[in-house]
């Protein structure tokens, strides 16, 4: 997480007016004390990944706002790249999204990267680790995230919809952790197979138990 505080923290120097967040689920990692000691806001909230997320945005001003996973780091040129996308009055009603990237330099990591880079061009669907860009007007209209425990970022960008979805030119390098420990085959499949329990209408709390 401070690797993540601190390419934000430079994003200050291009956007204006940054108010940072941490939004602690119940972690037991020390996750509000390491980011208050590095002078960052935090608040806590039950546990829930929508919920979070959700009381994020409420405890937050501004027009815009950028969601983020604290495993995620977003790579050079992240805040020109958002300051263009924001600069567009046209983007108030369009959400942006990293390009997703592994800090691992296998050729499974390659592979993966390939695989969401056409599951985002060709089903619209990026995901949490890839950030979200989105105005508050847009957010609003849209109802925001809600409780869910998991497919949170599917439920958001499938009410955002294909045409408002825009890919931002940075990229969002996220750790490769769980995928080491997972498989690179495995831990995608049983994605896949949440992705396709909640489009078949199972409740994400359900697909939560199964997931983890």
């Amino acid at each position: 997480m401070p690797a993540c505080l601190s390419a934000l923290a430079a994003g200050r120097d291009t956007i204006e007016a940054m108010d940072i967040l941490v939004v602690d689920g119940g972690s037991t990692d020390d996750t509000t004390a390491i980011a208050r000691a590095g002078g960052t806001r935090a608040i806590s909230a039950p546990p829930s990944r929508g919920g979070q997320l959700a009381t994020g945005a409420r405890a937050v001003a501004g027009d815009w706002l950028l969601f983020l996973h604290a495993d995620t780091l977003l790579g050079s040129g992240w805040a020109e790249a958002a300051a263009h996308h924001m600069a567009d009055p046209a983007n108030e009603t369009r959400a942006g999204y990293f390009q997703f990237a592994l800090d691992d330099r296998t050729q499974a990591a390659r592979r993966l990267e390939k695989l969401v880079a056409l599951r985002c061009r060709y089903l619209a669907l990026p995901y949490g680790d890839q950030a979200l860009l989105i105005s508050r007007y847009l957010y609003d209209s849209i109802d925001g995230y809600g409780l869910e425990t998991l497919m949170e970022d599917v439920s958001i960008v499938r009410r955002i919809g294909r045409y408002r979805l825009c890919p931002l030119d940075a990229v969002a390098v996220t750790s490769a952790q769980r995928y080491r420990r997972g498989g690179y085959w495995r831990r995608p499949l049983r994605n896949l197979v949440c992705l396709a329990l909640y489009f078949l209408g199972v409740p994400p709390d359900r697909i939560a138990r199964f997931y983890r």
